[in-house]
Formats: C-alpha cells, sequence, structure tokens
C-alpha cells in the first residue's frame, strides 16, 4: 500500500473525496515523514501541531459537507518569509526570532480559505538571499537525495519538504531563481509566475521589483492546483495585477505538437555540468519528436543579467531592511543611544550575507555612485527586457537548464560568494524581466542527484507554460524518490 505521505496532491484530493482516507489521516502520514526525516534535513523551522490538527479536523468537517475543493485537507509547507498569523515568522534571521505576526500575507490566507493545512515555516536563506539555504541562521537545510549536499536556495527547505514527503505541497518565493533552483536540485516542480499574479503582500521583502510568490510540487498538475490557489489581484499589493489569471490548467494535456520552442545559446555551453547538458539535449529531442519546432535564440544582454542583478538586488534589499532597527518588533540590543541600540540589533541580528547586500547596495545608491551603478543596472534591465520581448516574437516558449550544476556538498561555495552567485545564472535573467518560469526533473546525473530543466514563457503566459512542462512530465516520465523518501519510516 503507497504511504499516504507519498501522494500527489491530485491523487490524495481523489481519495479525500473518496472516503479512502481523510484529512487527519493524510497530516498524521506527512508528520509521521517529518519525525523520522527532520534529524536528517532540517527542512523546517516551526511545525504548528495544534494548528495543523485544528486545520485538518475542520478539513474533515467540510468534506463530509460535501465540498469539492482541490486543496481541502492537503499539508502544505510555507517558506518562513511568508507572514503567517500566530505562527513565529523569522525569515531565518535572528533580528526576527520569536516574531509572530498578527495577520496573515494574502497568499496564506488564500491557502487557508481553500481549506489546505499548513504544517509548517520552512527554513530559507537569511531573508532570502543565498543559493544553497546555508545562510540561514538557523542553520542549513539538507537534500534529500544525499544529505551531504545541499537543496538549493533560498527556498531549500520548502524544496527538500517537498522532495521527501513531508508536505505534499509547498510555497516559496523566487528573487532570483530561489524556487527553481531549489526545485531542480531536489526533483521537484518549481514555478515563478508573472510578477505581480501573486499577491506580494504579507511576503518579507528583500528586492520588491523582483520578489515572486510560488509553488513547489511532486508533479506539473499540482504545481498548477497551487498556483491558480494564491493567484489573483490584491488591493493591499499595489504591484498586482489587475486582470484575468491566465488558465494555468486549461492546457495541460493540450501536448507540445505545432509550439515554437527556443533554445538560449547563452544558456549552453562549457561552464554547465556535461550531464547537465546531456539530460537537457535529451529533452530538447524528446519535445522535437513530439511535434515542436526547436530553433536556437540569442538573448545578447542575458550576458550581463547576473552583474544587474547583484546591483539591483542589494539596493532594493538596502531599503527594505532597513525597517528592522530594534524599535518596533524583533530583536533589540540595548545601547546608550539610539543611534548605538541600532547600529548593535542590526550588527547581532544580521547574518553576513545580508550584511554584504546591503553593504553593497547601499554603496550602489550613494551619491556620487547612484547613475554609475544602479542606473546601468536598470539600463541594462531594460535590454534584457527588451531581448526577451523579441525572443517571444519569435517562439512560444524558452528553454534551458534550471541550474548549471546538480546539488554541489554543504560548504564546498560558502567562502566564494561569486561561485555561489553563479548558481542562479540560468535564472536571474527572467526575474528581471517579470516574466514566468518553472523547473520541471528531467533525470539523474551518475552520483543519483535531479537534474532539472528550465521553460520560460512570456509575461501571463503561464498556460503554454504548464502545457509544455506538462509534456515534459510525460515525456520523461521522472519517477526516482530521494533515498531518504524510501527509507523505512518510523512512528513518531
Amino acid at each position: 500500500m503507497t504511504d499516504l505521505a507519498d501522494l500527489t496532491i491530485a491523487q490524495a484530493a481523489v481519495g479525500l473525496r473518496a472516503q479512502d482516507f481523510n484529512a487527519v489521516d493524510l497530516l498524521d502520514a506527512v508528520e509521521t515523514r517529518a519525525a523520522f526525516t527532520e534529524t536528517h534535513l532540517h527542512a523546517y523551522l516551526t511545525l504548528d501541531r495544534e494548528g495543523s490538527r485544528h486545520a485538518a479536523e475542520a478539513a474533515d468537517t467540510a468534506l463530509a459537507a460535501g465540498d469539492p475543493g482541490p486543496l481541502l485537507g492537503i499539508p502544505i509547507a510555507l517558506k518562513d518569509n511568508m507572514v503567517t498569523k500566530g505562527i513565529e515568522t523569522t525569515a531565518s534571521s535572528q533580528i526576527l526570532a520569536g516574531w509572530k505576526p498578527p495577520y496573515d500575507g494574502t497568499a496564506v490566507r488564500r491557502l487557508k480559505d481553500a481549506g489546505a493545512v499548513i504544517i509548517g515555516k520552512t527554513n530559507l536563506d537569511e531573508f532570502a538571499m543565498g543559493s544553497s539555504t546555508e545562510n540561514s541562521a538557523y542553520g542549513p537545510s539538507r537534500n534529500p537525495w544525499n544529505t551531504d549536499t545541499v537543496p538549493g536556495g533560498s527556498s531549500g527547505g520548502s524544496a527538500a519538504a517537498v522532495a521527501v514527503g513531508s508536505a505534499l505541497g509547498a510555497f516559496g518565493s523566487d528573487t532570483g531563481g530561489s524556487i527553481r533552483q531549489p526545485a531542480s536540485l531536489t526533483g521537484t516542480v518549481g514555478a515563478k509566475p508573472t510578477y505581480g499574479l501573486v499577491s506580494r503582500y504579507g511576503l518579507i521583502a528583500f528586492a520588491s521589483s523582483l520578489d515572486q510568490i510560488g509553488p513547489l510540487a511532486r508533479s506539473v498538475p499540482d504545481a498548477a492546483t497551487l498556483l491558480e490557489a494564491v493567484a489573483g489581484w490584491d488591493r493591499m499589493d499595489a504591484t498586482s495585477y489587475h486582470g484575468d489569471v491566465p488558465a494555468i490548467s486549461r492546457s495541460l494535456d493540450a501536448g507540445v505538437a505545432g509550439l515554437r520552442i527556443g533554445i538560449v545559446t547563452e544558456l549552453t555551453g562549457d561552464a554547465f555540468d556535461p550531464q547537465v547538458t546531456a539530460a537537457t539535449n535529451a529533452t530538447i529531442d524528446r519535445l522535437s519528436d513530439a511535434g515542436a519546432e526547436v530553433v536556437e535564440i540569442s538573448l545578447p544582454a542575458i550576458e550581463y543579467a547576473l552583474s544587474a542583478y547583484y546591483l539591483i538586488a542589494p539596493a532594493e534589499c538596502s531599503a527594505n531592511l532597513a525597517r528592522f532597527e530594534g524599535v518596533r518588533y524583533g530583536l533589540r540590543v540595548d545601547g546608550s543611544t539610539t543611534e548605538e541600540m541600532m547600529a548593535r540589533t542590526r550588527a547581532e541580528g544580521f547574518g553576513p550575507e545580508v550584511t554584504r547586500r546591503i553593504l553593497l547596495g547601499t554603496y550602489a545608491l550613494s551619491a556620487g555612485y547612484y547613475d554609475a551603478f544602479y542606473g546601468q543596472a536598470q539600463r541594462v534591465r531594460t535590454l534584457i527586457r527588451n531581448d526577451f520581448a523579441t525572443a517571444y516574437g519569435q517562439v512560444d516558449v524558452l528553454v534551458s537548464p534550471t541550474s548549471p550544476t546538480t546539488a554541489f556538498e554543504i560548504g564546498a561555495k560558502t567562502e566564494d560568494p561569486l561561485t555561489m552567485y553563479f548558481a542562479d545564472i540560468c535564472t536571474i535573467a527572467t526575474n528581471l524581466a517579470g516574466d514566468p518560469a518553472i523547473s520541471v526533473p528531467v533525470g539523474l546525473d551518475d552520483a543519483g542527484l535531479p537534474i532539472g530543466f528550465q521553460i520560460m514563457a512570456p509575461a501571463l503566459g503561464e498556460e503554454v507554460m504548464f502545457q509544455v512542462a506538462a509534456e515534459i512530465e510525460r515525456l520523461v516520465e521522472f519517477t526516482a524518490r530521494p533515498r531518504l523518501a524510501t527509507s523505512t519510516v518510523v512512528a513518531p
């Protein structure tokens, strides 16, 4: 018999409606899995056992009354930068240790309204700044495929939880690839929607023009279901898209025949692991055999995306994190003056990577340097947007590897920030453009670590993006599970 913790969201929803099991049974299975895996992974910072139990019991009552909601009773994990009422929300930073918000963010509220069972809050790189979850003030998460390796970042905890079965689905945030890169490294599906499609109200800000909430799941249909549950206009977010939500799930079975798919030439070459390249090329060949027309597309300005991102994102984080000063909430370290108190609080509350980016961003915004650095980066951003717009005039979607490598060992890149930053080389450009993108697992390397394939689409092009992703999922038939998920699970 299949362990309930191994079900997809779609399978669990069918079983709940058929009364094969109930929401409490499903929660028990997931919590039992977490009791075994958390000692190895540290995917979670907080498990809300009492709140999730009440939510599961309420879901069973609604199910008995005939409620057909696709997320009713489904155990979902939230990245710990998503504000959640009454549950400690730290963004993996000491400066917010102990803070329990008095409200739910919009995405959280919509999930609760849909009947989802919020299991707990997952680990991340502090304030979402990182690519490995090693920058968490509470210790790193580990990859369930090989616990000596990272799960990616910054949404590494969410990705690890979904991969191992301590959540059926999860949400993360994506500022430069922080959903897609960990999805690639953990063999899960991770999607970044169009900027503004999901409200950022209640997301602790890193870089406001880049941040976006999105789902992680075990299948493309599951990811679509999760995204549909939270998408749509919100009056609490001035950047929220005030229009019709794309028909995300409508074309999942449409195939790729007749679509034009562009290979981004700048995201190929010797800088990529040969096994990643081989899996990418094999997937492209399958798309071609399935009837898609495959062409090469150049995005010249993408060469400068990494440099532009690491000026724009730190500049915005410098402004956003100025609010954490020890006065209103969070950590407060006393000093003889207000200025000394603020300085001590920030020095003790922020970790080294956050401090590095605040300093870089403040410098880039300073008098005499603003135009040379931040202003120039914004001009490069415009060039990148223009390149994407031109490309989407020729093709329906663009494709590339999601990550240049598979999961790397914990500690392998922490001493060299530039090497760590390169982990996001494939994902950053779509954040700068504001377009959607998704990562789908397409194979394993010789070490048994997952390889992700990225599909990018024009703004509000989620329907065709998920259409291609679903076809890849059918063609590749990636069914492998990480070692921890297939180990003997012991009761808590």
